[in-house]
């Protein structure tokens, strides 16, 4: 049984911190078949996924290092390196993407929500499978040519985010979360 206590513990271990090995085809599908357990107004299911792991990680890494010395031609090689790592190092990355097409009775926001419960949940589901992971987004998921060019979406999708996935090789540490109280209001009718 989940406890609140295991959502609790949930952790986001750092990109640079992750290596092989990671999930195999059939953990991979589980985790996916949970992270698609979201709130879905409508049954419109308006996300897909897209794997990136083996020579893909470096083909992905080269593309964005291309694109961002085409955006910032002055980066430095800290800048490109931490970019390379976000995709040479975990040994799978997972591309949520959210489809926002024309929809009369759902608004994009909520279809875009949905999206980004996907995120969470598939954070949650690889460390309930032994896994750590962390959810990035940054200028590659606004890119419109990169996303376009490189990832293949369309002009009606957008990338929530990229979520890498792999064996940690540290112990993250818990960092300080807030205080439910001090964000907690109770509404009174005016």
């Amino acid at each position: 049984m989940l406890t609140l206590d295991d959502l609790d513990r949930r952790l986001s271990t750092p990109t640079r911190q992750l290596a092989a090995p990671g999930p195999d085809e059939a953990q991979l599908l589980r985790m996916l078949r949970t992270a698609a357990r979201v709130p879905d107004h409508g049954k419109r299911v308006p996300f897909r996924f897209l794997r990136i792991a083996g020579a893909a990680r470096t083909a992905l890494a080269d593309a964005a290092e291309a694109r961002l010395l085409e955006r910032e031609p002055a980066s430095g090689e800290g800048v490109v390196e931490k970019l390379r790592t976000r995709f040479t190092v975990p040994p799978l990355t997972v591309a949520v993407i959210a489809r926002l097409g024309p929809d009369e009775k759902i608004p994009e926001s909520e279809r875009f929500s949905t999206a980004a419960c996907v995120c969470l949940l598939l954070l949650q589901a690889a460390q309930a499978e032994g896994y750590g992971a962390q959810w990035l987004t940054g200028w590659p998921a606004y890119d419109r040519g990169f996303l376009e060019r490189t990832l293949g979406l369309a002009v009606d999708e957008q990338l929530v985010g990229t979520i890498a996935i792999g064996t940690p090789t540290v112990d993250v540490p818990e960092r300080d979360r807030p205080d439910p109280r001090a964000l907690l209001a109770d509404w009174t009718p005016a």
